[in-house]
Parts: structure tokens; C-alpha cells; sequence
């Protein structure tokens, strides 16, 4: 059975951030690092249970906390698109600094936009697949927008975003606003799985097909049909992680033991 490590590294900006080890049972025989969405954390439905998951199938998995949530240090407040794309490299590089180099990434929501814009700077990297990811960042823009013109004129506002009030600052729209993800996925040449349900209310299912047509063989999609943007139902991770995990026997070298 699966068990866990809780760790910790350095993030961006003298940040400490909180993650966890989800390691097979016996030794994982590949090692990945999962990216949260906006907001989530690394003990939301999609983060926790995919990885563990995972795990389950010989994949070892780190997720973490942004900075400001859960246990690590530092304030949501002050992150960015472009932190958050930072700390998927201090991930991966402490992965490798502690003999764990990472062979996959897997990035839900936001966390899946992350992973395309980072993945071209993780040495040794094998594959990438991402879940409900916007294709531009900008999108999550939409989860705020009522808010947009008091953040412009005063720089900041409190938003409720479903979890509790979190402050958004205009550094962070202009920040979301100025990535374009187009170049880094036509340039990844690693191979891509792209997931997605085609009833995502949250982030619609075209921007999976845009990243799909964008993106250079080899590619997959496969459609979560009956899932939710944030992949609550327990049997729908389950099937996103054996998804992965059959996806990934292809290129991982998931026949030994690290």
C-alpha cells in the first residue's frame, strides 16, 4: 500500500512550501510532481486522490502548497502566474537534488497551464499531461471579473472565490494577462496528454481543444465525461489516474525501480 513522506523546499521569493510524498509500495518506479489549481492546495480531491492514485500504479508523486496555503509560508497575495510556474521548477529540482529526478508533470486547472509553461526547463523530463487547463491564464480572470475595475482603481480587492476570501491584486491580473502559452506548448516536444470533461462549466472544453491543436506529436486527449472541473467524485480521479498512469507506461521507464 502507498505511503507518504511530508517534506518541504524552498519556493520563489524566500517562500518555504509544504509538500507530500506519495510513494508506491516497494519504491516508485518513476517520480512525478503534480501542480494544484489556482487556489486548491495540495489536499484538493484532484491533487490528493491522483496522486495517491498514482502511487498506487508504481508512480511516485510530490504536490505541494502554493505559498500562503496550507502549510507553507509566504502570502497568496504576492504569488503570480509566473511564481507559480517558478515553483513547479523548485519542485522538480529539489526532486532531483534528493534522488527523485522527475520524469513526469501533472498540473490540474491552473496548475495545468503551469506545467506547459515550466515543462521546457526540467532536465530529463518524459511527459506531460494536464487536466482542465486553461489555455491562456488569463482565463481565471473570469472568476473575478465583477471585481476587475475596484482592483484597477485601488490595486487590490477581496474576492470570494468558493473557498473563503482571498485578496487579488492587480500584479496578478497583469501578470495572468501577459503569459501566452502558444509557444511553449509547439515547442515542448515531450509527449502530452490533455484531459478534459465537456461539461466543464468552470473552464470550458474548448481551451482543451486549442491546446490539443496547438501541441506537436506525440498527443492524446481523452474526454472525463461526467466530471467537474474540480474532479470531486472519487471514481472520476480514480479513472484520470489510471488514465495517466496507462498513458505513461509509454514513455516513463516504469520497469525500474528508483
Amino acid at each position: 500500500m502507498p505511503s507518504f513522506e511530508s517534506v518541504s523546499f524552498s519556493g520563489v521569493n524566500g517562500t518555504t512550501l509544504s509538500g507530500t510524498l506519495d510513494v508506491p509500495d516497494g519504491g516508485a518506479r518513476a517520480w512525478a510532481v503534480f501542480c494544484h489549481g489556482f487556489t486548491l492546495g495540495k489536499n484538493s480531491a484532484a491533487a490528493s486522490r491522483i496522486s495517491k492514485a498514482l502511487a498506487g500504479h508504481g508512480i511516485g508523486v510530490l504536490r505541494y502548497d502554493a505559498a500562503g496555503l496550507g502549510s507553507s509560508t509566504g502570502r497568496w497575495e504576492d504569488g503570480s502566474f509566473s511564481t507559480k510556474v517558478a515553483d513547479v521548477l523548485s519542485a522538480c529540482g529539489f526532486m532531483a537534488d534528493t534522488g527523485r529526478p522527475v520524469s513526469l508533470l501533472v498540473g490540474h486547472s491552473l496548475g495545468g497551464a503551469a506545467v506547459l509553461a515550466a515543462a521546457s526547463r526540467v532536465p530529463g523530463l518524459d511527459a506531460v499531461a494536464t487536466i482542465a487547463a486553461p489555455f491562456r491564464p488569463s482565463h481565471v480572470v473570469h472568476l473575478f471579473e465583477s471585481e476587475l475595475d475596484r482592483i484597477h482603481e485601488e490595486g487590490s480587492a477581496a474576492v470570494d472565490l468558493g473557498g473563503g476570501e482571498l485578496e487579488i491584486r492587480r500584479h496578478l491580473i497583469e501578470d495572468l494577462r501577459g503569459h501566452d502559452l502558444t509557444d511553449s506548448i509547439k515547442e515542448l516536444h515531450l509527449p502530452l496528454l490533455v484531459m478534459h470533461s465537456p461539461t466543464d462549466n468552470t473552464v470550458g472544453i474548448d481551451n482543451a481543444s486549442e491546446i490539443f491543436r496547438t501541441a506537436r506529436h506525440p498527443r492524446n486527449f481523452i474526454s472525463l465525461e461526467g466530471s467537474d472541473h474540480l474532479m470531486v467524485d472519487r471514481a472520476q480521479t480514480a479513472r484520470a489516474a489510471a488514465i495517466i498512469a496507462a498513458w505513461a507506461g509509454t514513455y516513463l521507464d516504469l520497469g525500474r525501480e528508483s
